[in-house]
């Protein structure tokens, strides 16, 4: 009974304390398999140190320590794995006071981040304890969701909601339990290098050799119990299909019934699975995986958006330029993606403002607020994320101007580089001039006097153009106005400087027929993002 009163204080299960996985329903646990180095093969020297590192300080305080998941996976057909997270059987706060810059975080599962380094080079180790499984039926249940319930769930180790889907699972168990708890049979292995073992509970190597992704029990019992493995099925189906890997049948066939259950998801966390599927290297694959299951609608809105324009040519070399991006492990934002993604509708939006005579800067941020408020919502809170697309598309119209002292403060905005890469796409998707593209590349990468020279030959070709054009009378040239206007003429020279502080503005020596900057297109510096 003490025993027992202990357990539960400290968020273990009865089993964690005697070894053995918790009695009840029937589960498969599968049988335990030690695979050594001469069958598996494993490259030791694939993995990476700092994982390596984690488990040796656990292992040396007496704990269980292992490499598991994906990284496992990875390992075992050759790859060297991107991330790699380890489990253990020492607690979240055990694991933290092992290490020196160690953090607790999760509320659904808690788990400790172990980071190494600084900066944009730090590394993180992701380190999660053995969880116990424990019957749902059994758990305190709530009547809202995720985001109704807080005030209920607070204390609760074990909670699901009326739908059966977990909303916390903090209650720890054995390497056996952990194990089953796991979504996929090749993700349910654990890997120690310093004894160079396997250990597989459920099949994990033998589908691994045989390019199989299957779910560890009943695939439509697994998906109610977190509906976000329906997204995880399709991510995996596209991450590992250049390697010859297919969904198992069972696994599959429930999917497309199961997918209603994502309604009850947070979309803060399918907004965070959509970027997974996007933006981890296998953007097209994912698009035609789920279109190849029937899945094309229904996950997520924007997703919905993303699946529907993969075909036109902005949106496709976006996609084909992320995953090129991952694959040269060059970083990716989201930002940049989605605006490439959503553009069509900020760019008809902004037209149809100006065929209603408004003016330009005040039309394109309307049209990108409406775009917001369409596609976006409130889930970035509209922080940094929404302040960096609406930089990008705000910077889209001075590429237009390139005589004054725009150019030169163009290329000093901190978002200038994003902007850039935006308008090249957009002009080898044929909406922009290539020749445009082009020179900004030119100028972006020369000295000061050849940017002046740059800007003067730019400044010769408009006067020279201006001189052999027909003269018309102001009543031809009104019309001619209101024509192109009426197009949604988006070619407009808008003579801007760069929305620059005012103590790091450049000076540049003043050449007689430049015209004075216009300041009445500055975009508010609320509207952009710093780094």
């Amino acid at each position: 009974m003490i025993k027992k009163f202990i357990n539960k204080l400290l968020g273990k299960s009865d089993s964690a304390a005697d070894g053995k996985p918790a009695k009840g329903k029937k589960t498969n646990y599968g049988k335990r398999e030690d695979i050594g180095v001469a069958t598996h093969g494993i490259d030791n020297d694939l993995v990476d140190d700092r994982a390596r590192d984690v488990v040796h300080v656990l292992k040396r305080a007496g704990f269980q320590a292992y490499i598991v998941g994906g990284a496992v996976r990875d390992l075992l057909v050759g790859l060297r794995p991107k991330d790699f997270d380890v489990a253990t059987n020492a607690t979240p706060e055990q694991v933290k006071h092992l290490f020196r810059r160690a953090f607790i975080i999760g509320r659904r599962f808690r788990i400790v981040h172990v980071v190494y380094g600084r900066g944009r080079e730090h590394e993180v180790i992701e380190v999660t304890t053995f969880r116990a499984n424990l019957d749902n039926a059994a758990a305190e249940q709530v009547k809202g969701n995720e985001k109704t319930s807080k005030s209920e769930l607070a204390g609760m180790k074990h909670a699901v909601d009326s739908t059966g889907r977990v909303l916390r699972d903090n209650v720890w168990g054995t390497q056996q339990e952990d194990a089953v708890r796991r979504d996929f049979t090749i993700n349910a292995m654990y890997y120690d290098p310093e004894t160079q073992i396997v250990v597989d509970y459920h099949g994990g190597f033998k589908d691994a050799k045989n390019r199989v992704i299957r779910m560890i029990g009943d695939a439509a019992a697994r998906y109610r119990e977190d509906p976000v493995r329906i997204i995880r099925a399709v991510r995996f189906a596209a991450k590992l299909a250049p390697l010859g890997f297919k969904l198992d049948s069972k696994t599959a066939s429930p999917l497309l019934a199961s997918q209603k259950l994502l309604a009850d998801v947070p979309q803060s966390r399918l907004f965070d699975e959509m970027l997974k599927l996007l933006q981890t290297g296998h953007a097209q694959s994912s698009i035609d995986t789920l279109k190849a299951l029937g899945m094309a609608k229904g996950i997520y809105p924007l997703l919905d958006v993303v699946v529907e324009r993969a075909d036109q040519t902005l949106v496709r070399v976006a996609l084909e330029d992320t995953d090129r991006r991952v694959g040269e492990g060059k970083p990716v934002v989201a930002s940049f993606l989605l605006a490439c993604v959503l553009w069509a509708d900020v760019r008809d939006g902004w037209a149809a403002r100006l065929r209603q005579r408004q003016h330009s800067h005040p039309a394109l941020q309307d049209a990108i607020d409406d775009v917001f408020n369409a596609r976006i919502g409130d889930v970035s809170g509209r922080g940094k994320l929404a302040a960096d697309m609406r930089e990008i598309w705000m910077m889209q119209p001075r590429f237009e101007k390139r005589v004054g002292n725009t150019p030169f403060g163009m290329v000093d905005q901190p978002r200038f580089r994003a902007s850039f890469d935006f308008m090249r796409l957009r002009a080898d998707a044929g909406e922009v001039d290539e020749a445009l593209a082009e020179w900004w590349q030119e100028f972006s990468m020369a000295s000061d006097e050849v940017r002046e020279d740059l800007v003067d030959q730019v400044r010769q070709e408009q006067r020279e153009a201006q001189k052999n054009k027909p003269k018309s009378s102001a009543k031809s040239k009104t019309a001619n106005n209101d024509a192109a206007s009426d197009a949604g003429d988006f070619d407009e020279i808008i003579d801007a400087p760069a929305n620059t502080d005012p103590a790091k503005k450049r000076r540049r020596r003043k050449r007689g027929g430049v015209k004075k900057a216009n300041p009445a297109f500055v975009p508010n510096p609320s509207d952009g993002a710093t780094e």
